[in-house]
């Protein structure tokens, strides 16, 4: 247990009614789990607002209420600390309950549109074959060294971030790499972290059902840029418009990465293969198993960051080239009727233009590229329109489908994909609306050197539909289709 007026260390409060010297048995913000002793944290929430579930914390043996408005009625023998922001609260009051643990090791937070599993995972990909232990923070999962614990979001809750930097304190972790998406940005999940570095990647059409404006989805990200210190570092992708945005106002030591424009570190794509790419980074060829242009960034992120944090040069280009892909990122395998499948997460404009530029890049035109392709529901709209005008523009033969609808009527979203297409690309699509079904079709449709790229949900292994999560996994559905197909 510790104490309250420990816990409270640096949160902004604005009222306080009842004693801060009581002993705090853990920290709540779900009056579901709510135990004796603990604190309840009221969080105004975007689908609900913790005040309204403040009595039920208390009569479950809640002993300390953190709250933005005080409730009209006092409970006795309760104490209620008033306080201006509480996500604010509950990251800093999170991180002082775990003692802190990000400042025990080096912390670098990844973030921009695209990309961010990619550089994260890979990093501890290669810092665990350098021989360290190390953490990671991802939308895929988390990884305490060798051991692996599951994630639901991208950047998870303030409590989950430092429940495991604590872990990993415990085993000795020294480095740990960590997605930072806007969503956890702007709801303060990072606060109190301390970032030994921060990674941006680019920034493209994405979550404007949340931010409402591309500038303020541009400024949510450079904030975790502006509270860096100037012990830590910045890496900018600087070939993407944004990338010197996020250098302004940072206290932090400045770096940058590029393909096409002067950077500290930068690269050239000599050869790209479906089995891998040769780049010359800083005058040093090196094979990667990554394709694309959209990877050879990643490598390059990677390899500036490591040499950042001490490694060294050309141990991180041998380690560079073991780097294996990450799951549901351009995930591919060819059957033995000369099909390529390949599954990727792209499911921003910007994303599937790149997997799709790479694809086209590699054709030598004869094999025709089959997309099947959705827009997951409850999320920003005004993508959908724009991706179906790319996958039916730079595909053979499109196929919309349902991603995740959730609580969307499927059919609805796939009209406004659908209204995209231009009149001259209508003949190439195919609707279907279930996803199943619709790789079934992209299958039946490729002929022996075709190409079925299967975009959107990448590494999920489930589809959510009005809000009942089932098994589905692309991969494992088009592999499995192609073998009976061969048969």
């Amino acid at each position: 247990m510790k104490s309250l007026k420990d816990i409270l260390f640096g949160v902004s409060i604005t009222a306080v009614s009842g004693s801060t010297s009581v002993m705090v048995n853990s920290i709540c913000f779900d009056s579901r789990i709510v135990s004796a002793d603990d604190v309840f944290i009221a969080i105004k929430g975007t689908i609900t607002d913790g005040h309204k579930y403040i009595d039920k914390a208390i009569s479950l043996g809640a002993k300390t209420i953190v709250c933005e408005l005080m409730p009209e009625v006092l409970e006795e023998g309760v104490t209620y600390v008033a306080v201006d922001n509480g996500n604010k609260a509950l990251a800093i009051m999170a991180s002082n309950f775990y003692d802190n643990p990000s400042k025990n090791l080096k912390l670098v937070g990844v973030t921009g549109t695209n990309g961010k599993t990619t550089i994260s995972s890979l990093l501890y990909q290669l810092f665990k074959k350098a021989g360290f232990k190390v953490g990671l923070i991802s939308t895929i999962k988390i990884m305490v060294d060798d051991t692996m614990y599951k994630t639901s979001h991208t950047t998870p809750d303030a409590l989950t971030i430092n429940h495991h930097l604590k872990l990993m304190n415990d085993v000795g972790v020294e480095f740990c790499f960590m997605e930072v998406s806007s969503h956890g940005i702007h709801q303060k999940r990072t606060e109190g972290l301390v970032f030994e570095g921060a990674i941006f990647t680019n920034l493209s059409h994405d979550h404007l059902d949340y931010h409402k404006t591309f500038a303020e989805y541009r400024d949510t990200k450079k904030s975790l840029f502006d509270k860096l210190s100037k012990k830590a570092f910045v890496l900018t992708n600087i070939d993407d418009k944004n990338g010197l945005v996020m250098l302004q106002n940072t206290k932090a030591r400045k770096y940058t990465y590029a393909l096409k424009t002067y950077a500290d570190y930068k690269a050239q794509i000599l050869e790209n293969q479906f089995n891998g790419q040769l780049l010359k980074i800083d005058g040093n060829e090196v094979w990667s198993k990554l394709i694309g242009d959209f990877n050879a960034y990643n490598m390059l992120a990677i390899y500036g960051t490591a040499q950042l944090l001490g490694l060294e040069k050309l141990e991180i280009l041998r380690l560079l080239s073991e780097l294996e892909n990450v799951d549901g990122r351009f995930q591919y395998f060819i059957s033995k009727e000369r099909i390529t499948a390949i599954v990727d997460y792209a499911h921003t404009p910007d994303a599937l233009k790149n997997v799709l530029d790479t694809i086209n890049s590699l054709r030598t035109g004869n094999e025709n590229v089959i997309t099947v392709v959705g827009c997951g529901g409850d999320r920003d709209k005004t993508k959908r329109p724009v991706m179906g005008h790319i996958a039916s523009d730079m595909s053979t033969t499109v196929i919309f489908t349902s991603d995740n609808p959730r609580t969307e009527n499927p059919e609805e979203i796939l009209k406004e994909i659908e209204a995209g297409v231009e009149a001259q690309n209508v003949r190439k699509t195919l609707t279907i609306e279930n996803r199943a079904q619709a790789i079934k079709t992209a299958c039946q449709l490729a002929n022996s050197n075709d190409i079925i790229l299967i975009a959107g949900k990448g590494h999920e292994t489930y589809q959510e539909i009005n809000g009942v999560r089932t098994h589905f996994d692309d991969y494992e559905t088009v592999q499995s289709l192609l073998k009976d197909l061969n048969k």
